[in-house]
């Protein structure tokens, strides 16, 4: 069996992660963290290029990395344009998208182009794998009551896919095959239906709707909503923040730290087990309600992201929900793993490449 070396490389808000498998073995694995004040003085994404890859080639070079010895290199895909999921090799239609960024500037739209750039140099493909601008909903999953909102796809597909695909090993069956309620719970929620490798229905997991996580508000109603938008107390950015960054349980317990929490509740904090419970409860609705998208034809139930170690979460969705089918649980999100698995099966021919237009 050939054996392939893949560079993936994760650029978040703070740091920029760095992984090398060898087919699915990881050999190197390494965080460069980026001082939060020289981050916060570029105006843009796109301006930490320079800075970010500076890091990164001192950190290969400090460990040793011979970036001739690697076969492709595959980057974290940002807010690109809705495309379906899968491995794509990484054009300049891509970059050139990216550096403008008319869907909103996140640290992820700098992976292609740091991979695009460094493979350049050594001759060999960059691609990004599953980017949370996936979209494959159903039309009729779309549309709102109003004409002029639509609802968008925009959730955790990486880890998505990525436990869709593990699950299917499991079952012995193909992804393709099967239909899927995945329920990925990080500081962002996002549950979404897999029918027959497709994600047809999702909840915005940035600023939409869905259930309430540690930090996101999810959907609220819409009454009180405008209301408090229209009342001249809070700017926009306020309401803004409500929803994402400081809703959610960080609203409610002035923590996202999920083992604060549990801390809180073992200790007696009856408030800090409610609204737990709270949390619970409307992702196990959210569930529910995805089941019907499949007219309860499902064949598993899969919880994954961080929120998925702990029992006591596992347990509250589970008594809710493990009627409609089983409930499998796949802790945690390996985003590194999810990069260059999806690369190597390119490499290895069980994929095809998909060209971004």
């Amino acid at each position: 069996m050939n054996k392939y070396r893949i560079l993936a490389i994760n650029p978040g808000s703070t740091s920029t992660k760095l992984a090398i498998y060898e087919n699915e073995k990881l050999i190197y694995n390494y965080s460069v963290r980026h001082d939060s004040k020289v981050i916060n003085q570029f105006e843009h994404i796109i301006d930490q290029y320079d800075f970010r890859m500076k890091s990164i080639m001192e950190a290969l070079l400090d460990s040793k990395i011979d970036l001739s010895t690697v076969d492709a290199i595959v980057g974290r895909g940002g807010m690109l344009k809705p495309i379906e999921g899968g491995t794509y090799e990484v054009n300049d239609e891509m970059v050139d998208y990216m550096k403008k960024a008319p869907r909103g500037e996140h640290a992820s739209n700098l992976g292609c182009v740091i991979a695009k750039n460094l493979a350049d140099q050594y001759k060999i493909p960059s691609y990004i794998v599953d980017p949370v601008a996936v979209d494959e909903m159903d039309d009729i999953a779309r549309y709102t009551g109003m004409p002029e909102i639509q609802r968008v796809s925009l959730f955790h597909a990486l880890n998505q896919k990525a436990v869709a695909l593990k699950a299917s090993k499991d079952l012995n069956k193909k992804y393709q095959d099967l239909n899927l309620i995945i329920a990925h719970l990080g500081g962002g929620i996002s549950v979404g239906v897999h029918k027959k490798g497709r994600v047809i229905d999702v909840n915005n997991a940035l600023d939409g709707d869905g259930p309430m996580s540690p930090e996101r508000s999810g959907s609220v109603p819409l009454g009180p909503l405008y209301k408090m938008a229209l009342s001249g107390k809070y700017t926009l950015k306020e309401i803004q923040r409500k929803n994402y960054g400081q809703g959610g349980l960080v609203a409610y317990l002035g923590t996202n730290d999920g083992t604060e929490i549990r801390k809180r509740i073992l200790s007696g904090d009856e408030k800090a087990k409610f609204i737990y419970e709270v949390m619970c409860y409307q992702i196990a609705k959210e569930i529910g309600s995805c089941s019907t998208v499949l007219k309860g034809n499902v064949d598993a139930i899969i919880i994954t992201g961080g929120l998925a170690y702990d029992t006591m979460t596992i347990n509250l969705i589970k008594e809710r929900v493990d009627f409609i089918a089983p409930v499998l649980v796949y802790p945690g999100e390996d985003e590194m793993e999810a990069l260059a698995y999806g690369a190597y099966r390119v490499l290895k021919g069980d994929e095809k490449a998909k060209i971004y237009k």
